[in-house]
C-alpha cells in the first residue's frame, strides 16, 4: 500500500513585515540566528525566555547571543565546527546555543544526565572544538583524556578548567549572524533500542516549517510552554526555535511535573505547548479537582509526537481540553512525516495522520508492498531528502531501499483513506512460536487499568517458543505490587486481548527507565532478562 504527498494548506498568521518562515526555511545555523535577531528587534522588550522567576527579554537574549558568538569567534570557532552543549535547562545555556548559531557553528547537544563513559563515546564521535556545560557535566568533560577534551571550556560558574559563560558574554564583542553555513544541530537518535547515533541531515525537518505555520502564532501575544529537555531535537525545534523565530515568548520547565505544568499554563497564560504521550497520561492521572482547578482557557494548541499515544489516553485528553490536540510522526533522520488534527483523529482514532511532503510505502521483509490494513515495515519516499548516521555507514546502508526510500525502524499499516497507524518498532516486535506480536497494543491495554502509571511489554527468552511476552509495570502506588496485582492485571489483559498477545507474567518496577523526552529505554529492561543471551535489539 502506498500513499503520497498531501501538501499542507494551513495559513500563516503573521504581522505585516514579519516573515520568520522565510528565515527558518533552511533551518541552518545562520538562518535561525537571523530569525532570532529579526524578532528581537521587533519584540525587544517582551519576555523571550522564562525559567522559574527569572525572564530575559528578546533584546537581552539576543545581545547575550551576539556577545557569546563574538567571544567564540575571537577564539577561533568557525562556521561548520561543532560545539558541545550539555547541562540542565538555564538562561545561560540557551544564550550559549544561540551564540553558537550566531557564529554559524553546529550545536551538539546531549543529555545532561550522560555519564562520563557516554560522553566519551559521543565526543569521540563528534569531536567538538568547544564545550558549554553546567558544573556536573563540566566535571565529566574535564575527566576525559586530553586528546578528546574540547579546546575551549565554558561553564555556568568559573573554575580551574574553564570560563564562566557570563564572563564570556561580558568580554565578547557582538557579531551579526553568520551567513548560512552548518546545520543548526547535530541530532542524535534517542538511543532507546541501542546506542544513540548522530544524524547528519541534508534537509530541514519537513514538519518544522509546517508546524510554525500550523501553530498560527500571534507574535507579541502568545506564550509557549516548553515541557521537554532542549537536548532533544523535538523540544528544541518546536518549543524553542519555532516560537522564538516567530517572536513568541517561551516558558521552560526544568524537569517535568504534571501539576506544575498546569500551574504554569494558568500563571503565564500559555497558548501553545508540545508534549509526549507519557505527559498526557500523568496529567490525566491527577485528581479531578486538581485538573479542573486550573484556568486553562488560554491554551489553544497542543502538539505531540515522539511516541505512540494510546487511543484511550488521547480521547480523554480531547474530552478535557477540547479539539486542540495535534499529532505528528517523524524522526531525527528527517526523511518523512505525517500529521493529524483533532477532527481527523476523532474520525480515525489511533492514526498518526496522512503523509506530508513524502510518500509512504508499507512493505514486508522482502520489500514487497502490502495491501491496505496489513502490517509491515514503513518506508518513506522523499525526493531530495538524505541523511547519514555519523560514523556508521553500515547502519546508514540498512536504512535505504534499492529505490532510495528510507526506513526509521517502525512498523505499521495504512487504512483505506490513506491514514497511517503505527504498530511498533521493528526491534520491539516479539516473535513467539513464529507469530509476530506488537507490544504497543498490550501496553495500551495495561495503561487502561486504573492502578497502572506506566507499562512496558517485550519479549524474553523461551526455549520452546523462542520468545514469550513479558510485562513490566509501574504502579501509581508501588505498595500494591505483588502476586495479587499481577493476577489482576493478567486477567485484565485476557479480557481485552487474544491470549497470545497477553503477558505470561508481569513484574513491577518503582520507576520505568524513561528519558526526559518520555521515550522508554526498553533495551535497559530487556537486558535484565536476556543476560548473555542474544537479544534482537540492536
Amino acid at each position: 500500500m502506498t500513499v503520497g504527498d498531501r501538501a499542507p494548506g494551513w495559513s500563516v498568521h503573521l504581522e505585516p513585515g514579519a516573515d520568520p518562515l522565510r528565515a527558518v526555511e533552511g533551518l541552518g545555523s545562520g538562518s535561525l540566528a537571523r530569525a532570532f535577531a529579526a524578532t528581537a528587534g521587533a519584540r525587544g522588550d517582551l519576555p523571550a525566555l522564562t525559567i522559574g522567576d527569572r525572564s530575559l527579554t528578546h533584546r537581552e537574549l539576543d545581545e547575550r547571543a551576539a556577545r557569546l558568538g563574538g567571544w567564540l569567534r575571537e577564539r577561533g570557532v568557525r562556521q561548520g565546527q561543532r560545539v558541545l552543549l550539555v547541562g540542565r535547562t538555564s538562561h545561560e545555556l540557551v544564550a550559549a546555543y544561540l551564540g553558537i548559531l550566531r557564529v554559524g557553528a553546529t550545536a551538539f547537544s546531549v543529555d545532561a544526565g550522560s555519564t562520563a563513559a557516554e560522553l566519551w563515546g559521543l565526543i569521540e564521535s563528534a569531536r567538538p572544538v568547544a564545550a558549554c556545560c553546567d558544573a556536573p557535566a563540566g566535571a565529566s568533560v574535564a575527566s576525559l583524556p586530553e586528546s578528546l577534551r574540547p579546546g575551549l571550556a565554558l561553564g555556568l560558574e568559573p573554575d580551574a578548567d574553564g570560563i564562566a559563560i557570563a564572563s564570556a558574554i561580558g568580554d565578547g564583542e557582538p557579531i551579526e549572524p553568520a551567513d548560512e553555513a552548518a546545520p543548526a544541530i547535530l541530532a542524535y537518535t534517542s538511543g532507546t533500542t541501542g546506542r544513540p547515533k548522530g544524524v547528519h541531515r541534508s534537509t530541514p525537518p519537513p514538519n518544522a516549517v509546517a508546524t510554525l505555520r500550523l501553530y498560527g502564532y500571534r507574535p507579541g501575544e502568545d506564550r509557549h510552554l516548553c515541557t521537554g529537555p532542549l537536548y532533544h531535537a523535538a523540544p528544541l525545534a518546536f518549543s524553542l526555535n519555532a516560537p522564538l523565530s516567530a517572536g513568541v515568548g517561551v516558558v521552560l520547565m526544568d524537569g517535568w511535573d504534571a501539576e506544575e505544568a498546569l500551574r504554569l499554563v494558568e500563571e503565564h497564560r500559555i497558548t501553545h505547548t508540545h508534549m509526549v504521550p507519557t505527559m498526557f497520561h500523568r496529567l490525566l492521572s491527577l485528581p479531578e479537582d486538581v485538573r479542573r482547578g486550573r484556568d486553562l482557557s488560554t491554551l489553544r494548541f497542543v502538539l505531540h509526537g515522539a511516541a505512540p499515544c494510546p487511543v484511550s489516553v488521547k480521547t480523554r485528553l480531547i474530552e478535557w481540553l477540547g479539539p486542540i490536540v495535534w499529532e505528528y510522526y517523524a524522526g531525527s533522520e528527517n526523511v518523512g512525516s505525517t500529521m493529524i488534527g483533532p477532527d481527523e483523529w476523532l474520525a480515525h482514532p489511533g492514526s498518526v495522520g496522512q503523509p506530508r511532503m513524502t510518500t509512504v510505502h508499507i512493505c514486508d521483509d522482502e520489500h514487497n508492498e502490502l495491501p491496505i490494513g496489513e502490517v509491515g515495515n514503513i518506508w518513506f519516499e522523499t525526493p531530495g531528502a538524505s541523511f547519514e548516521y555519523h560514523g556508521d555507514p553500515e547502519k546508514t546502508a540498512k536504512s535505504r531501499s534499492p529505490e532510495g526510500w528510507f526506513n526509521l525502524g517502525d512498523v505499521g499499516y495504512l487504512d483505506g483513506d490513506g491514514y497511517l497507524y503505527l504498530t511498533d518498532r521493528q526491534s520491539f516486535t516479539i516473535i513467539s512460536g513464529g507469530v509476530n506480536i506488537y507490544p504497543q497494543e498490550t501496553e495500551d491495554v495495561l495503561l487502561l487499568h486504573p492502578a497502572v502509571a506506566d507499562a512496558a511489554v517485550f519479549g524474553v527468552p523461551d526455549d520452546d517458543l523462542g520468545e514469550e511476552v513479558k510485562g513490566v509495570v509501574q504502579l501509581l502506588d508501588h505498595a500494591q505490587a505483588g502476586p495479587e496485582m499481577e493476577a489482576e492485571l493478567l486477567a485484565f489483559c485476557r479480557e481485552r486481548l487474544a491470549a497470545f498477545k497477553c503477558p505470561r507474567s508481569i513484574d513491577f518496577d518503582p520507576a520505568l527507565p524513561r528519558q526526559d523526552t518520555g521515550k522508554l529505554y526498553k533495551r535497559l529492561l530487556k537486558d535484565r532478562y536476556w543476560g548473555d543471551r542474544t537479544s534482537r535489539i540492536v
